[in-house]
């Protein structure tokens, strides 16, 4: 089985301080014991962009944990991402009290788990279960 890791978890994970770091530590030993673990293009431009995050850091951290990146987004990962993102913007247009506002990334980051059939690890999944209904969800 192979694991998709949205961005926040390896977020929790470099803050010794986030009350999630242990959490995010298990759940990432559980999926890395079922299997791969991988991470798309678009989590690792967000993760690049983290303050005080180098791209010889990244490299290296990726390596020594065997996490891969999986940089392959091809025309129905696109297509869902959109789909699911005009949905989203079309319930927010309606709703917008409360709502957090999200970018992009984060329908691209689903689409890609969900096309590519990897469950997908992460600590928000009440934007992947609405926009991503059949998406397999590891939760922290």
């Amino acid at each position: 089985m192979i694991s998709a890791i949205d961005t926040n978890v390896l977020i929790a994970l470099w803050d010794r301080d986030d009350t999630l770091n242990s959490a995010a530590q298990a759940v990432l030993d559980m999926a890395f014991a079922r299997g791969k673990l991988v991470i798309s293009g678009a989590v690792y431009a967000e993760l690049l962009a983290f303050p005080r995050r180098t791209e010889t850091f990244l490299n290296r951290f990726l390596k020594d944990t065997e996490i891969a990146v999986d940089w392959s987004m091809d025309e129905s990962i696109w297509r869902t991402a959109a789909k699911s993102f005009q949905k989203y913007a079309n319930r927010r247009r309606k709703h917008r009290a409360g709502q957090p506002r999200r970018i992009l990334a984060d329908f691209l980051i689903g689409a890609h788990a969900l096309e590519k059939g990897y469950s997908l690890l992460t600590l928000d999944d009440g934007i992947y279960r609405a926009a991503f209904p059949k998406l397999h969800i590891l939760r922290i």
